[in-house]
């Protein structure tokens, strides 16, 4: 058998369509776990209830909920009621998003993520058993309170992390990371170190990685992946300043500038193959297949395919593609 990965159904496609893509993945007893995002979009919880109503098998997550527009109370609640309606299945990835997003969209400041990113994961965690909560933090207080609902006390919790102190706060406090955009070389290091300091052999390393597959034309899948990794590190500027020190410097800068000057279609023409290679899975699918041979030899737990889907001749997005992946 092979080893498994899972699928991020992103924020391009339809609900309907998401619901038929979860159900003829749920068949493929290679595909681990089904997640779904939250930005500005869909709503995470009820997009994940609704899956879980059409999958029975593949596990299914938050990538991500973040921790600031949400209370860990109603997380946690969030948590409890999705993991009863997958029969046990839930998987609670938590980030921090961005300042912009946080800030510009809920009016939250943002402030504090690592110290809040370890008191929501612990107060979560106690939210989960079946007894009055009593916690006092810095950015979370709940007291004498007890949910009502209840499924397990160890729903697993992931952390989304890219700056070292976030990835440490995940090692210490999480059961599992979730890394992004970050290069191969990078990666490796980064899960050899989390292996080396963390004894616990339940910990997940988890990578969600752009990607887009067009059997019929796989030149555009690339292009397509080539657009999200542009548009990412144009405007998102915790990515933008992690890459800015990578060995792509340089071309970061370039593409985040053009991007802000001249618009996205400007600043993709500064994406490189070697960049291609590095952060994201593109082609047909056995140009994909081969390609997440490659990652999983860093030593990812579980690689899961951010979904970038291609338009057809209609101009409708085609996700059947990515349902022969890794079969």
């Amino acid at each position: 058998m092979k080893e498994k990965i899972g699928f991020s159904i992103g924020s391009l496609l339809k609900s309907k369509d998401i619901l038929k893509f979860a159900s003829i993945v749920d068949k493929n007893e290679n595909i681990h776990s089904i997640w779904a995002p939250e930005s500005w979009g869909k709503e995470v919880f009820s997009t994940l209830g609704a899956i879980s109503q059409v999958t029975n098998r593949a596990k299914i997550g938050t990538s991500i909920v973040n921790i600031y527009s949400r209370t860990p109370a109603t997380i946690g609640m969030g948590g409890i009621t999705l993991d009863n309606l997958s029969n046990k299945r839930a998987i609670l990835g938590l980030g921090t998003s961005t300042s912009v997003l946080v800030e510009n969209l809920h009016g939250i400041r943002f402030e504090k993520p690592l110290i809040r990113m370890k008191e929501y994961i612990q107060s979560i965690r106690l939210l989960l058993k079946p007894n009055k909560v009593n916690f006092h933090g810095q950015t979370v207080n709940i007291k004498n309170f007890k949910l009502l609902e209840h499924s397990r006390d160890n729903i697993p919790i992931y952390a989304a992390a890219v700056n070292p102190g976030m990835i440490n706060v995940a090692k210490k406090y999480a059961d599992g990371i979730i890394l992004y955009l970050k290069s191969k070389d990078e990666l490796k290091m980064v899960i050899e170190n989390i292996k080396i300091e963390n004894r616990n052999q339940e910990f997940k390393n988890a990578v969600v990685i752009i990607t887009s597959v067009s059997n019929k034309d796989p030149a555009k899948a690339s292009l397509r992946a080539a657009r999200t990794l542009a548009f990412y590190i144009s405007v998102g500027r915790i990515y933008y300043e992690s890459l800015i020190k990578t060995k792509y410097g340089s071309t970061v800068e370039k593409i985040h500038n053009d991007y802000n000057k001249y618009g996205l279609e400007e600043a993709i023409r500064n994406i490189t193959d070697e960049m291609l290679n590095d952060f994201v899975i593109a082609g047909s699918v056995n140009d994909c297949n081969s390609q997440i041979k490659r990652w999983k030899k860093i030593g990812i737990d579980l690689p899961i395919l951010q979904m970038n889907p291609v338009k057809n001749n209609n101009g409708i997005l085609n996700y059947e593609d990515f349902t022969e992946l890794w079969k």
